[in-house]
């Protein structure tokens, strides 16, 4: 397989299994990117802070920016295949689902850092949805949050590609195939 230069982003609704297959990638030793949004919310919640999405979703959003800028930076500096639990068009459909307008700056974002043309989704698996600390959407967030960040990222130019709704190591056998079948650029 030839490794895409870019790195490659796993997306998809809360709960779908997305970190759990960025883990499983990483001790395969792959170069892997955590989600910015449950950084975000640790962080906050230990210091007190207002970024947190159930109070300031605006500045949350700001937050998940410069987290996902920095990681993005780094992604293009590590040896790749590099995968990114996430990417800067999540914090798009993030605010969509909040109804909150899109600044620029983030439109701007979005457009200029590139990620692999091939975009895997996690869809909403209700069999393995949990609540937690840091995940509060209902089952029905859930899914209009998967709805709104793969027409983000349809929008900035992406193919949307589904995971199965299979067990961890049938879904990294998959990203690698279909990264292997042509999915490179």
């Amino acid at each position: 397989m030839k490794p895409p230069i870019e790195p490659v982003v796993l997306t998809g609704g809360p709960g779908a299994g997305k970190s759990t297959l960025i883990e499983r990638l990483a001790s395969s030793g792959y170069a892997c990117v955590p989600e910015a949004g449950r950084r975000v919310i640790r962080e906050q919640s230990s210091i007190g802070g207002r970024g947190v999405p159930w109070e300031d979703p605006e500045l949350f959003a700001e937050l998940m920016l410069s987290r996902e800028l920095a990681s993005y930076e780094g992604a293009l500096r590590a040896r790749p295949p590099v995968f990114c639990d996430r990417g800067i068009p999540d914090i798009v459909g993030f605010l969509r689902v909040v109804d909150l307008p899109v600044p620029r700056h983030l439109e701007s974002a979005a457009a200029r850092s590139r990620y692999h043309r091939l975009v895997f989704v996690a869809p909403f698996w209700p069999e393995i949805y949990r609540l937690d600390d840091q995940r509060a959407q209902s089952p029905e967030e859930a899914r209009r949050t998967c709805r709104a960040v793969v027409d983000a990222y349809v929008e900035y130019g992406y193919e949307p590609v589904l995971l199965p709704c299979c067990d961890v190591d049938g879904r990294v056998r998959f990203v690698r195939e279909t990264l292997a079948a042509g999915g490179c650029s």
